[in-house]
């Protein structure tokens, strides 16, 4: 059995400095930790349980299936806070029919981001019998 100590989403951008300037200025993602010097530098994130790292540069576009899932307090609050950062939002907060409220952005590389609110009344909140 593999014993996984920690683990992180690797993302290797076309614009590494556009794509800092996204997460950690619009999207506000606190700074866990930097490596290396200059516009190829890697910064990882923190990314409430995970972290996500954004070093290197890709030669092509990254994978179209990769999906972020952000879980946020408020998800009304988030959208506020996004579009007067500038964040495109490609569909604001909706509550979906299993209940949980989504909105979804994307980066400057196209990786979709669904920005989600588990409301108080949902099923994840709770665990029978504790």
């Amino acid at each position: 059995m593999v014993q996984v100590l920690s683990s992180r989403v690797l993302l290797r951008p076309a614009d590494p400095e556009r794509s800092r300037e996204f997460y950690g200025g619009k999207l506000g993602l606190a700074v866990y930790r930097e490596f290396g010097t200059g516009p190829e530098r890697g910064t990882v994130y923190f990314l409430g349980g995970g972290f996500l790292e954004v070093a290197g540069r890709a030669a092509e576009p990254v994978a179209p299936e990769l999906r972020l899932w952000l879980q946020v307090p408020d998800v009304t609050a988030a959208h506020e806070e996004l579009a007067e950062h500038g964040v495109e939002v490609l569909r604001p907060p909706v509550r979906e029919p299993w209940g949980l409220v989504e909105m979804w952005i994307q980066d400057p590389d196209g990786v979709r981001i669904c920005v989600v609110e588990v409301p108080a009344d949902h099923p994840m909140r709770h665990r029978p019998g504790i």
